[in-house]
């Protein structure tokens, strides 16, 4: 979607993959491959602390739904996304949105 893009909030992405069983069912994509894919990075210890990040990684396959939100619609991964973690903001608006999430957030602009 041209002009669009997908921020992800990961600090609150709970790891339930529902972000790529809603595409796959969107799309209709093969089980071996992915619109999206859940990341599982840790557990790890930084700064003292431990740490565990799911990160929702959106692959070429990713259009953003184009057809869903041409009708009104959120993209499919963004609508059932139980954490809510994943939005989608006009690229005008993504510098101040991922200033505004801080660290813990990525973003992501499909091939135009």
């Amino acid at each position: 979607m041209k002009g669009k893009a997908l921020v992800v909030d990961f600090k609150y992405c709970t790891g339930c993959h529902s972000c790529e069983v809603a595409c796959r069912n969107e799309k209709g994509i093969p089980l071996d491959e992915w619109g999206i894919k859940l990341a599982d990075m840790g557990p790890a210890q930084l700064g003292g602390k431990w740490t565990w990040d799911y990160i929702p990684i959106p692959s070429q396959l990713c259009d953003l739904c184009t057809a869903r939100i041409e009708t009104g619609q959120k993209p499919a991964c963004v609508h059932h996304c139980l954490a809510q973690c994943l939005e989608v903001v006009d690229i005008d608006d993504l510098p101040a949105t991922l200033k505004q999430l801080g660290d813990g957030a990525a973003c992501f602009v499909p091939f135009q």
